[in-house]
């Protein structure tokens, strides 16, 4: 795996690749992130991934200082699955002047459920990938549905800018007991993590109501919430939506259901498509 450190590294690194295929990551990887490497071996004639923790993304008081640096493990971790190139660049490379410039998204899809409780966060978002992809230019790019209205917002924003890139969901790699992978999960303490299963689960038990016929979406939407309260979660929001958009759905859409919950002090989010 060669590693770049800066724009013009990188570049004459990808000098010879016309179907470049990129991950961007946070690092602090987990087995959902290498699996969105090895979907992204399958499509293009090099892999690329990105480490870099976005300050952008972080609202004034979350963890940007604090989230987790973990260089050697995550190297370690791409070269196990035959990642080709890793772009790894520092706050000066990638924003070598204050980056005033930004990508706002469309409101519709972005300022909703996870836009309402973190304004500002897919400003952050779209700015950092759209940069990203100026840098690594790929043919493929690979999101994992985890985080299901980023995938959506990334795929309207490629689609607004008629950016030569196909954008690929990934579906979302689970833990044993159904809970989604994701770098926040290392915050849970023992028994946090024993009971961080619940979200999964409550996302099932409302997929299985849409499936045996309700369509009384609010009341679905204040069950699964009130349960996962008396069970001492502090959830954000359990809502359906149509898969499409992440507009309130019509009779006869293809629905997904998206959750957001505090455990302790570590917020989680999960999502789960119903139906064609």
């Amino acid at each position: 795996m060669q590693i770049a450190r800066t724009i013009p590294e990188l570049r004459e690194l990808l000098g010879g690749a016309h179907r470049a295929a990129f991950v961007p990551t946070m690092g602090n990887l987990h087995a959902g992130h290498l699996s969105l490497v090895e979907k992204a071996r399958t499509l293009g004639d090099v892999s690329v991934a990105s480490i870099f923790v976005n300050r952008l993304q972080f609202l004034p008081h979350e963890d940007f200082d604090t989230y987790p640096r973990t260089w050697d493990s995550d190297c370690e971790k791409l070269q196990s699955v035959g990642c080709d190139v890793l772009f790894a660049p520092d706050e000066k490379a990638l924003y070598p002047q204050p980056q005033t410039c930004k990508v706002h998204p469309n409101p519709l899809i972005a300022d909703t459920l996870e836009g309402e409780f973190r304004p500002g966060f897919f400003i952050g978002v779209c700015t950092v990938v759209m940069k990203l992809f100026a840098c690594v230019q790929p043919r493929f790019a690979v999101f994992g549905k985890k985080d299901y209205q980023q995938l959506m917002v990334i795929r309207h924003m490629v689609e607004q800018f008629a950016l030569p890139i196909e954008v690929v969901g990934a579906e979302t790699e689970r833990a044993e007991d159904g809970l989604a992978l994701s770098s926040r999960n290392g915050y849970l303490d023992k028994q946090e993590r024993i009971q961080a299963s619940q979200l999964s689960a409550t996302l099932r038990s409302v997929a299985q109501a849409v499936k045996d016929g309700e369509r009384d979406f609010a009341a679905i939407e204040a069950r699964a919430t009130t349960a996962l309260a008396a069970r001492g979660w502090k959830p954000d929001y359990v809502a359906l939506r149509r898969r499409s958009d992440l507009q309130r759905p019509a009779s006869g859409d293809a629905l997904v259901v998206l959750a957001a919950a505090r455990l302790g002090n570590t917020r989680l989010i999960d999502n789960l498509e119903i139906g064609e």
